[in-house]
């Protein structure tokens, strides 16, 4: 009589899948987890090495930028601390002529030139930006470029000067 329940032969092939838990006898290939932090530490080390790797000329840019910005806020805030007329003028973009604070008091030394000497500055659609008294002082910007590179740092007049992200030509994607 035959059972079919009880095995009639004994099986050919037993399967056997591969493991890594401690303790066994083989270990064959890598487990998921050893895959993935190697992936994450290959892509840390490609970030860094791209950062190391900038354009020279575009950091510098963004440091003129900062510096702008910060630059402008301080007389921005000493012309509504001291109601005074303030305006920010650009020299001539020859070098050595860099930018001038006109209205603050001569005890008040800002700096008066650029870091880099081949930087070039235009202010958009005036010849100035005023500064103050006033709290409320209008939409101005003023576009920095170096060689190729180009940074707007502006304020909607209400908000403090920053920098703008710099806008994809006409036909770029």
């Amino acid at each position: 009589m035959c059972s079919a329940s009880a095995p009639t032969a004994k099986p050919a092939v037993r399967a056997r899948t591969p493991t890594s838990v401690p303790g066994s006898r083989r270990r064959r290939g890598f487990t998921l987890v050893e895959l993935l932090v190697v992936l994450v530490l290959v892509a840390i080390a490609a970030g860094l090495t791209a950062l190391a790797l900038r354009d020279p000329s575009a950091a510098r840019l963004e440091q003129e930028a900062a510096r702008l910005s910060a630059l402008l806020e301080a007389g921005r805030a000493e012309a509504r601390a001291l109601g005074l007329p303030v305006r920010f003028e650009l020299g001539s973009n020859t070098p050595g002529e860099g930018f001038r604070f006109v209205g603050l008091p001569t005890q008040l030394k800002l700096p008066q030139h650029w870091l880099n000497e081949d930087l070039q500055a235009e202010i958009d659609g005036a010849r100035a930006l005023r500064l103050g008294p006033e709290p409320l002082i209008g939409a101005q910007r003023i576009t920095l470029r170096l060689g190729e590179q180009q940074v707007v740092v502006a304020t909607d007049g209400l908000a403090p000067f920053a920098t703008l992200t710099p806008e994809p030509a006409a036909g770029t994607p």
